[in-house]
């Protein structure tokens, strides 16, 4: 399929999501959404993955539709965005066109959830290996790529048998028991999605072990809150610098944020932390 301003590695390998592994250059295996998809994209004959290139997806036309151009948010017209925030901040338009080809994915919820509570403290090739053990593990069947294979994240059904001493033997460390917490709450992704942003995140700052921070992620990756705008430590030190020129309180950061950049807090967020990678 033929697609516009969209470059695969960007969206990926951007810290939004922690549940695939790179086979080669553009060609990758993403497991969401109880599926395992091996997915490659091709440049053009420039080389270059700006404006139209080709992705080869390998799974039916029905999955491709209803599950994959969701996922990757592809059927979404990036132009407004990128000039909205633009405007709203002039010095990202370096980042804007270097990562042109970046989109927001929109996860399953519970994993979401659950891997960004992992996150805390561990850095992404950390992230992922216990994801990838937690799909091992305690995961559905999945599919064979290229002689390896590869199961699925756990279903909630699954994820609810497992313990605190399960969640250990994985490495989660001090983690696991907000992710047994977690699971526990029953909180209902769709459920979420209603609500308004400041309701959703105080349902999410209610589980222990979800500050801001983590309740920002799973709203913007997973819940579809698109101004929803994470404060990492990263994103806390180049707004400091761009802005603030002192240390900061990270929730005075995110208010002045979603105060600048409105409904696409998230997407600023994102060229915030290229812009910082470029510095």
């Amino acid at each position: 399929m033929k697609v516009t301003d969209f470059n695969l590695q960007q969206t990926l390998e951007c810290g939004q999501c922690f549940n695939f592994e790179k086979i080669d250059e553009q060609e990758y295996v993403v497991i969401a959404f109880g599926k395992v998809l091996h997915i490659t994209q091709h440049a053009p004959k420039s080389g270059e993955l700006t404006g139209t290139s080709e992705l080869e997806l390998d799974a039916d036309e029905e999955d491709i539709k209803n599950i994959w151009i969701p996922y990757f948010d592809l059927d979404r017209d990036y132009d407004e965005i990128k000039s909205d925030i633009e405007q709203a901040e002039p010095r990202l338009s370096s980042a804007i066109s270097r990562y042109s080809g970046l989109r927001i994915l929109n996860q399953e919820f519970t994993e979401t959830l659950l891997s960004f509570i992992i996150s805390q403290n561990k850095n992404i090739p950390q992230i992922k290996k216990i994801v990838r053990a937690i799909c091992e593990g305690f995961g559905g069947s999945g599919a064979e790529v290229n002689g390896v294979y590869y199961r699925t994240f756990p279903d909630k059904k699954q994820l609810e048998t497992m313990t605190e001493e399960d969640f250990r033997e994985l490495k989660t460390g001090f983690r696991a028991p907000y992710l047994v917490n977690a699971v526990k709450t029953g909180l209902d992704g769709d459920i979420l999605r209603k609500m308004s942003y400041e309701d959703a995140k105080a349902q999410l700052t209610g589980i222990k072990g979800v500050g801001d921070k983590v309740a920002n992620c799973v709203l913007l990756f997973s819940l579809g809150f698109r101004s929803a705008f994470p404060v990492d430590v990263w994103i806390k030190r180049i707004m400091e610098e761009m802005y603030f020129g002192c240390d900061t309180d990270k929730k005075k950061i995110e208010a002045f944020a979603m105060d600048r950049f409105g409904k696409w807090g998230g997407y600023a967020q994102q060229y915030l932390f290229m812009h910082a990678r470029e510095k």
